[in-house]
């Protein structure tokens, strides 16, 4: 197929486009690099042979342009972390962005848009399993947007077949978001902070990929939202064991409460941010420690016939082997 995917240089983006370019699909990339990693995808991904157009998706002439001939769009492209900007800057991607990508797409005679989507449209979740059909409470401006993001793309879904897919946190080989935890775990400085009870459901990169292609692929999956799940749900503590495991260490034993250091993550948050400082410690970096999410992959399962493979301990493997092959721990 003639595929493009927004957001191609990301960890999930790189990943999908590889994927693509695997099975035989002609793969152009549409979206902006930045970090040194983008910097370094983009090297790799047009070396094996990806079409890249470098644009923004609230530029409807670079939209244009990047939705001609194409049968398939994977639009993942999205401002999620950009700090001190404001949020109108996050409406202008996640919701207008996604308004000139659909409308350009039925101008095209795009055959199916998969708009990939957040569980962060649930907010800070922690009782119960989470699905398609759960309250959404976000927490922040990203997860706002991306909320309104998903209900314009499904506007567009009398014109042409749209696919909503909430990704979950998702690792893998390309990730550099838990490098740091595997080399801590790895060096010996990792400790437990508070019970290590609060439970983390997070997914294999491949197996989200799988997900994906099944979104774009089976006849009953436009016009539907789905939550995709991984294969374990795992607390802080079987979490850290398991990366422990792969990395040739014991699991840290040290532990301490969680109390203070979330004050001082707040005290910190409270006088640097106004000063235009990033704290070394903050909230959200606690969030691993306090946040809990468990979710109900079913309607995936049920619908279009997906199920993830690979379970935590295998998939920390390939990635610690990702991390020591690439020479970061």
């Amino acid at each position: 197929m003639r595929v493009l995917i927004t957001g191609g240089t990301g960890f999930i983006g790189s990943r999908l486009v590889r994927r693509c370019l695997d099975r035989g699909d002609t793969v152009r990339v549409f979206g902006q690099v930045n970090t040194p990693a983008e910097k370094e995808n983009k090297k790799s991904l047009e070396d094996s042979g990806a079409e890249f157009i470098i644009g923004s998706v609230t530029d409807k002439e670079d939209v244009k342009k990047a939705v001609t001939d194409v049968d398939l769009i994977f639009h993942l492209a999205a401002a999620q972390h950009e700090a001190n900007v404001p949020d109108q800057h996050f409406r202008d991607v996640n919701v207008e962005g996604t308004r000139n990508i659909a409308e350009a797409a039925v101008d095209a005679g795009v055959k199916r848009l998969v708009h990939g989507s957040t569980i962060g449209v649930y907010g800070d979740a922690s009782e119960g399993r989470v699905n398609e059909e759960s309250a959404t409470n976000p927490a922040n401006i990203y997860g706002e947007t991306k909320k309104e993001g998903e209900q314009v793309a499904l506007s567009f879904n009398d014109k042409m077949p749209v696919v909503v897919v909430r990704i979950p946190e998702t690792y893998g080989p390309g990730d550099r978001r838990l490098l740091k935890l595997f080399k801590m775990v790895n060096n010996g400085k990792f400790f437990n902070i508070g019970g290590g009870l609060n439970k983390h459901h997070v997914m294999y990169v491949d197996d989200l990929i799988d997900g994906f292609f099944a979104a774009a692929e089976h006849e009953n999956a436009p016009d539907q939202i789905f939550l995709l799940a991984g294969n374990d749900v795992l607390t802080t503590n079987e979490m850290i064991a398991a990366v422990a495991k792969s990395v040739g260490q014991d699991a840290p034993k040290l532990r301490v409460p969680l109390f203070p250091f979330m004050m001082a993550a707040i005290v910190l948050e409270t006088t640097l941010k106004p000063l235009g400082i990033q704290p070394p410690l903050h909230r959200r970096r606690m969030d691993f420690f306090v946040k809990s999410f468990e979710l109900d992959g079913s309607k995936a399962a049920n619908v279009i016939g997906f199920k993830p493979k690979t379970t935590f301990e295998a998939g920390a493997k390939q990635t610690a082997d990702w991390y020591r092959d690439n020479g970061m721990m």
